[in-house]
């Protein structure tokens, strides 16, 4: 029961952080410093992932209408502005596929740790603050405007989020607001691109735990469902909240929020190594 709860405070971690742009990575990796999992490591670097399907789910059942692209025979069975907006998903999605599936195993040896993450929090907070600080009228206020250009220059910033802490959200965020999107559109076209690329992260992380021999107990069956369910049911709201946010506010809390827990992190990382 215990794993459960662990398991329900991740879920929760990951719905909140997937969305809003400061790294759902980045804060799980400082979660397992305190909340240490009794599982086997294999489990584990597949939990992180997977766990990610639950948030997936979300922007399905929000965006259900806009997403699905067919439509009753009178209207001629197929929304073309839907299969528009899918083909620019996986222009922008490609970027990722070519850079992430072969380097996968590599990037979490090397940057999987809480100094990387510091580092990169506070990078994006200052880019976010930069950014903003521009004034810059938006000249794409609608998805249907975003160009396979934008969509593909999108796709390059995402790449940067294979770094943890630096947030795919939050990298996406920054590439479009410099293209000239507003927020809500380059928050919603991020909310479009997480479907894919989490997906097939997921699915790539369950095939090679399957491929390595390994079989889940059924103590971690329940935890990965528990931590999907409670990622589902919190990424619900953390969307709903971004949307309306946006439409008043602009991304700079966001960037001092992630400053400040870089340097809290670095602080914190110094004096225990002093100790």
């Amino acid at each position: 029961m215990f794993e459960i709860l662990k398991a329900l405070l991740l879920g929760i971690v990951e719905g909140i952080t997937e969305w809003l742009p400061i790294s759902s990575t980045g804060h799980m990796i400082l979660v397992e410093e305190f909340v240490h999992m009794n599982v086997s490591a294999d489990f584990m670097e597949m939990f992180r992932v997977v766990i990610q399907l639950g948030a997936i789910l979300a922007v399905v059942v929000l965006y259900f209408q806009k997403l699905w692209p067919f439509c009753s025979p009178r209207n001629g069975w197929i929304k073309k502005d839907t299969w528009m907006l899918w083909f620019k998903v996986l222009v922008a999605v490609l970027p990722a596929a070519v850079i992430g599936i072969p380097f996968d195993d590599q990037i979490d040896a090397i940057f999987y740790n809480y100094l990387t993450v510091a580092v990169t929090l506070i990078l994006y907070g200052v880019l976010f603050i930069l950014v903003e600080n521009r004034g810059a009228a938006a000249r794409v206020t609608r998805l249907d405007q975003i160009s396979y250009r934008e969509a593909l220059i999108i796709g390059l910033w995402q790449t940067l989020a294979i770094i943890p802490g630096t947030s795919r959200s939050g990298a996406t965020i920054v590439g479009g607001l410099l293209l000239g999107l507003s927020r809500a559109a380059v928050a919603e076209f991020t909310f479009y691109l997480a479907i894919p690329v989490m997906a097939g992260a997921s699915l790539l992380k369950v095939v090679k735990f399957v491929l390595d021999g390994q079989v889940m107990t059924g103590t971690e069956t329940a935890i990965l469902v528990t931590g999907c369910l409670s990622a589902f049911v919190v990424s619900m709201l953390a969307i709903r909240f971004l949307m309306a946010y946006v439409k008043s506010h602009d991304f700079k809390f966001f960037g001092i929020y992630r400053i400040v827990l870089g340097l809290l992190v670095l602080g914190v990382a110094a004096v225990t190594a002093f100790a």
